[in-house]
């Protein structure tokens, strides 16, 4: 079962911002696409109410939630969060790339970049300290990732396969099934990831 784990950021500020972004364009799609409430929430098992709090910027919804609207609404992640690309070439600044996973013990992730979708690829930091675990239900059906372990040792479990991804080594995954990262070790973990969902024409 996953975690329930919130957007956090640095700062309350960052928090707000994230949480402004996510209210504004989550609206703006579902009302692009003349989608209730009801709809959007029949198709991503997301409760009507939690929308709505997402909506009123009053609640800050899990990875796993943001990629159920995001597949239900045919964009991306970063379409919602407002780093996706622009045509030609883009710049994200620093204090605008959002921290959307802070575990129990002070681990993180930070969502990068990432296109726009259906077709979407993005870009992630993650940095776990020891003992700290991320899971997830599974993306949508096509979804993979590929893992660069910089610093310490991965441990990647995808479905009932766990495997070992030290420093310096790579990993690719089809985590379109529950998966889930975790710091075993006794150091500080930080991997970039990079994930892909990809739908057949």
């Amino acid at each position: 079962m996953a975690k329930k784990v919130n957007i956090s950021t640095d700062s309350g500020a960052d928090v707000q911002s994230v949480s402004e972004a996510v209210a504004a364009r989550l609206k703006e799609h579902r009302k692009k696409q003349k989608l209730s409430l009801d709809e959007l929430s029949r198709r991503t098992g997301v409760s009507k109410g939690m929308l709505v709090e997402i909506e009123k910027c009053a609640a800050n919804p899990s990875i796993a939630i943001l990629c159920k609207i995001a597949a239900a609404l045919g964009v991306s992640v970063a379409d919602i969060v407002n780093v996706a690309s622009a045509p030609a070439v883009h710049l994200i600044e620093g204090q605008d790339i959002p921290t959307l996973w802070t575990g129990p013990k002070g681990g993180g992730a930070r969502l990068l970049a990432g296109t726009s979708g259906p077709n979407m690829i993005e870009l992630w930091r993650w940095e776990m300290p020891p003992g700290e675990l991320f899971e997830s239900p599974g993306h949508p059906q096509g979804t993979f990732e590929l893992f660069h372990v910089e610093q310490g040792q991965l441990t990647l479990t995808v479905e009932q396969i766990e495997l070992i991804v030290p420093a310096g080594c790579s990993a690719v995954a089809k985590t379109d099934v529950p998966h889930r990262y975790a710091n075993q070790g006794d150091s500080t973990l930080m991997f970039t990831m990079t994930v892909a969902e990809l739908h057949k024409v």
